[in-house]
């Protein structure tokens, strides 16, 4: 389960890459971002890709207490509806992405965080839903079994990751069924472990 990732890279670098309109808005660089925090997502809409402000985290439901962050089962009611309606289809800006080790470290005896990245794309997506609240809109992206790049650290999943150009166009215009089929890991010669230094920058205010 993926819950924490880095966006340190910046509205004009989105704008570029995502083919979005900013609105004329900055982002500061983000260097740690969890659960039920604001985040930039890219959606589309009948003037085109927009990049807003969403929190992380779909609403909890039923026994669930915390934010759902993760969307793996895709057959389940609560995720059918917004995975076969394109505009409820969003696009996460990352820089890099975290996972936390299945084992304690042998000499800390505690779980370590490893980072991973895309080396020949420093800004790439994961593939994300989104949905209307009370509160404001809400995201969760999805994930997959994981490659071995990450598996070999964290065995149980891994974020769903979209490359620009075709694939981001056909995640957010695809029908139900095709976007399903985007459930699949990114092949592991495209990416790597990297070291887990502090990045730039904190989360201020954004916008």
């Amino acid at each position: 389960m993926c819950n924490l990732y880095r966006m340190t890279s910046n509205a004009q670098a989105i704008a570029q890459l995502f083919r979005a309109e900013t609105g004329g808005r900055n982002l500061p660089a983000l260097g740690d971002i969890y659960p039920d925090q604001d985040a930039p997502v890219v959606v589309s809409n009948a003037a085109g890709r927009s990049l807003e402000l969403m929190r992380w985290g779909w609403p909890p439901f039923g026994e669930v207490k915390r934010p759902i962050t993760n969307v793996r089962n895709l057959a389940s009611p609560m995720w059918r509806g917004a995975l076969a309606d394109p505009a409820r289809r969003c696009l996460v800006p990352v820089t890099a992405f975290s996972e936390w080790s299945a084992a304690p470290d042998a000499k800390t005896g505690r779980k370590r965080k490893h980072w991973f990245d895309v080396p020949a794309d420093p800004l790439f997506a994961f593939a994300g839903l989104w949905r209307p609240t009370d509160q404001g809109p809400r995201f969760a992206f999805l994930t997959c079994a994981p490659n071995e790049t990450v598996g070999r650290v964290h065995p149980k999943a891994m974020p769903v990751i979209l490359r620009g150009g075709e694939a981001f166009d056909r995640w957010l215009t695809a029908d139900g069924a095709g976007a399903a089929e985007m459930q699949v890991a990114l092949a592991d010669d495209l990416m790597c472990e990297i070291a887990g230094d502090e990045p730039p920058g904190s989360q201020a205010s954004l916008f």
